[in-house]
């Protein structure tokens, strides 16, 4: 690395640099200046400041002797020893930060600070290291020097850039340049100084132009909170989550298709007349219930993404998703970037191969919070309060802690597991987890409290965005799936069953078709919880605590409905989202009364039936005015999803349709709530169950576009056998010969009535020789569980190279 010294001046503006000049002002300063240089007429606002070179860092080195007594420390210790590299890594700060500033370079940095101040003398300035190595996209250095804000006056402007540059000797930065293979004097340490903007008065965060768990492409995640964006960094707060789908996005959609309130407990401010800089400070109940941002900001900050992503990617000539931080101006209202750099873990990675977790058995479960990657870990519990014990803990033990930061980076890598009361899934703790391929939970509130030290637990990742730690050390599998032979698809199409929401981009990156049935029961269960009817009946509903919860989960909302119709939007979005443009099929709610009756407030809204089965399912239920009103809740999230989100590759499907005639008030009903069958080519398919579906299928295909069999009621009604019957279980098989001459019949008639058909039942998951059948039936599409895709793909592929005999 040259360290020339020889310029006359050690100060780079923003409008001076671009990304080339990595090696002169590190990676961060470089980024903000391509950012102000060719973005601003894109839109994107960022704030203005100076980098103060490399040079400088070298000459203050030089001029007080320090390269040679560091080089020698270094030289005579173990680094890979905990205590060791403690000790160097204090004496090397304590050496640079009492080491005099160079009187040019003082006075170059003052007069830099005053022009910069000119524009507002009551701004004050935020001072950022910026390493020479920095944001590599093999080697993320981010995060591991210092940051300070809220810098006001010519003192802590030059005993801040001290500790800068003493910043690039903490203890993780010397161990990652260990760890990495990096010289120690092969990287230099620039400083940043930047206009603060006052989101102490608004709110920050950061985003990702990419799912940071599954490296899903097409959507930008974006956590946020009050005050300065610190505190969500630092997974100090758990933050407000959301996540925006880029495709429709472009074309002028509002497709915000999840949004996730954090509790955002504490706040980042200027300490105002106080000892420090900047001060954490606790929110207000009523602004903890509400989400940092508003919608229109949250579209413009995934914009932003898209664009910096775009310009990134072409600087790259290759794709490359961006991990930004944002902030809000309380004065003026206006959102900035205050930082973009190249993600660092799923875009690295070559090739997918998915590997799929599986818990054997569960335990009780101890603690819960937001998952970070998608394994199991398990060993005993170390209760780490302070970054001092971080050298008690012991490989294979799972860390937990309130949160971490970059001082604790050294340790975490010995980890089996790890478990944080604080932050959300942008924190620190998450993306060295991800780095380190570690599983992890974050923002379990209290996990220091109820997991004690020694004892053995089981930390799973592998069940969707709600990651759990189980009591006992739990049996598990893994197994990893080739898809490598799945590149040329079956003419048979194979999609998917799907449910969980959070499951829905791991998922799609295994070769499918789309999504054949969408089950929303599951949406309904865990992301809404309460029954429409209780929602647009709620000044009938009886006082007590029912009331009053479903009182507390909507009180964001004016209109409580209209909570219904988000959650489900927001549920059925992320399906729809992550198998984009291919269709999904999103079946309308099938709860049987007794399940209706389970959701808050719904046993004031059921019937009793002996058997609900057969009883009050269905379209039955969809024109019927007990009910009518909240299938029309349900319309209008399907009509959000398609319209306001854009994605049209979402179809309906009416299950359990006994006749002709409540296949034809269905879509009336539908229509008058702005579903019409063909408008924006809306696609209504119905469930094929009922042996009516199969004796009418003519008359059934001209009402609806096409048919879906579900095998598991259909064999219960063509048997006369309760699926959920333990006592005939031997009875029930979707293989018996009457079953299989029902979908033979409808089928033929499909065809000949030239109407799609598909089977979303059970069946061909479970029994590869049923597959084979419909695959010779000449069947349009099998829809089959996530983890028989792959498998069962392969033997279709057999049988048709085989040739299709019926």
């Amino acid at each position: 690395m040259s360290k020339d010294l020889s310029g006359n001046t050690f100060i780079r503006w923003f409008d001076e640099i671009t990304i080339g000049d990595v090696p002169l002002v590190g990676g961060k300063t470089a980024s903000l200046g391509e950012m102000y240089q060719n973005l601003s007429s894109k839109g994107v606002r960022v704030p203005n400041g100076f980098g103060i070179t490399a040079s400088a860092y070298w000459l203050y080195l030089k001029e007080n002797h320090l390269e040679e007594k560091i080089r020698e420390l270094i030289e005579q210790k173990d680094l890979s020893d905990a205590r060791q590299l403690q000790g160097v890594g204090r004496q090397v700060r304590q050496w640079i930060i009492d080491a005099e500033m160079p009187q040019i370079l003082a006075k170059q940095i003052v007069e830099s600070y005053h022009l910069l101040r000119d524009q507002d003398h009551d701004i004050s300035v935020a001072i950022r290291s910026s390493a020479t190595a920095e944001d590599l996209p093999d080697a993320s250095f981010a995060g591991q020097q210092e940051t300070f804000l809220n810098v006001s006056t010519e003192k802590m402007l030059l005993a801040t850039c001290k500790q800068c540059f003493a910043s690039l000797f903490t203890d993780r930065a010397i161990s990652y340049r260990e760890h990495k293979g990096f010289g120690h004097f092969d990287v230099a340490l620039s400083i940043c100084v930047q206009l603060m903007v006052r989101s102490d008065l608004a709110s920050s965060g950061v985003m990702f132009s990419i799912d940071t768990e599954t490296g899903f492409k097409d959507v930008v995640l974006i956590n946020g909170s009050y005050g300065l964006g610190e505190n969500v960094v630092q997974g100090s707060v758990n933050p407000d989550e959301f996540y925006v789908f880029k495709p429709t996005l472009l074309e002028g959609k509002r497709p915000i298709i999840q949004k996730r309130l954090g509790s955002k407990e504490l706040k980042l401010i200027y300490d105002l007349g106080g000892s420090k800089m900047v001060k954490n400070v606790p929110v207000a109940p009523s602004e903890r219930k509400a989400f940092a941002i508003s919608e229109d900001e949250i579209l413009q900050l995934a914009k932003w993404a898209t664009v910096i992503e775009d310009h990134y990617s072409k600087l790259n000539d290759r794709f490359t998703p961006m991990d930004m931080e944002w902030a809000k101006d309380g004065i003026t209202g206006e959102l900035f970037i205050l930082q973009a750099r190249p993600e660092t873990v799923q875009s690295t990675k070559t090739t997918y191969e998915p590997s799929f977790f599986h818990l054997k058995s569960k335990g009780r479960v101890l603690a819960q919070g937001r998952s970070v990657g998608e394994k199991i870990g398990r060993g005993k519990v170390k209760v780490i309060h302070s970054v001092a014990n971080l050298h008690d803990l012991q490989p294979g033990e799972v860390l937990v802690t309130d949160k971490t930061d970059p001082d604790w980076e050294p340790m975490m890598k010995k980890a089996a597991a790890i478990v944080t009361n604080r932050g959300g899934r942008t924190c620190h703790a998450a993306i060295v987890s991800r780095e380190l391929g570690l599983p992890a939970i974050v923002g379990t509130e209290l996990g220091t409290q109820v997991l004690k030290d020694g004892e053995e637990v089981t930390v799973s990742c592998a069940e969707g965005d709600v990651g759990f730690v189980y009591e006992g050390l739990l049996d598990y599998s893994e197994e990893t799936i080739d898809i490598s032979a799945l590149e040329k698809r079956p003419r048979t199409q194979i999609m998917m069953n799907l449910a969980n929401p959070d499951e829905a981009f791991r998922l799609s990156l295994i070769p499918n078709d789309g999504v054949g049935l969408a089950r929303i029961e599951f949406i309904i269960n865990h992301y809404v919880k309460i029954h429409p009817m209780a929602l647009l009946n709620f000044d009938r509903l009886e006082e007590g605590p029912i009331k009053a919860e479903i009182e507390e989960m909507t009180s964001q909302y004016k209109s409580r409905p209209d909570y219904f119709i988000d959650a489900l939007a927001q549920g059925v979005g992320t399906l729809a989202a992550a198998f984009y443009p291919k269709d999904v099929i999103v079946r309308m709610s099938d709860f049987k009364s007794n399940e209706y009756a389970n959701l808050l407030g719904g046993r004031q809204f059921e019937p009793f039936e002996e058997n609900p089965m057969i009883g009050f399912r269905g379209a039955s239920r969809y024109y019927n005015e007990r009910y009518r009103e909240a299938f029309g809740l349900e319309c209008k999230a399907i009509k959000k999803v398609r319209e306001e989100m854009g994605l049209s590759n979402v179809k309906v499907m009416i299950p359990f349709c006994r006749t002709l005639e409540e296949g034809r008030k269905v879509m009336d009903v539908m229509a008058s709530f702005g579903l019409n069958r063909g408008q924006e080519g809306l696609q209504v398919y119905v469930m094929c169950e009922v042996p009516s579906n199969v004796i009418l299928a003519k008359e059934f295909g001209e009402i609806f576009d096409g048919f879906s069999i579900g095998s598991n009621d259909l064999t219960q009604l063509v048997l006369g056998v309760d699926r959920d019957s333990t006592l005939l279980s031997e009875i029930f098989d979707e293989r018996n010969e009457a079953v299989k001459q029902m979908i033979r019949q409808v089928v033929s008639l499909a065809k000949k009535g030239q109407v799609k058909i598909g089977i979303c039942g059970q069946a061909p998951s479970d029994y590869p020789e049923f597959a084979e059948f419909l695959v010779r039936l000449g069947i349009d599409s099998m829809s089959l569980n996530p983890d028989t895709v792959v498998k069962t793909t392969l033997a279709i592929k057999e049988v048709e190279a085989a040739g299709r005999d019926i």
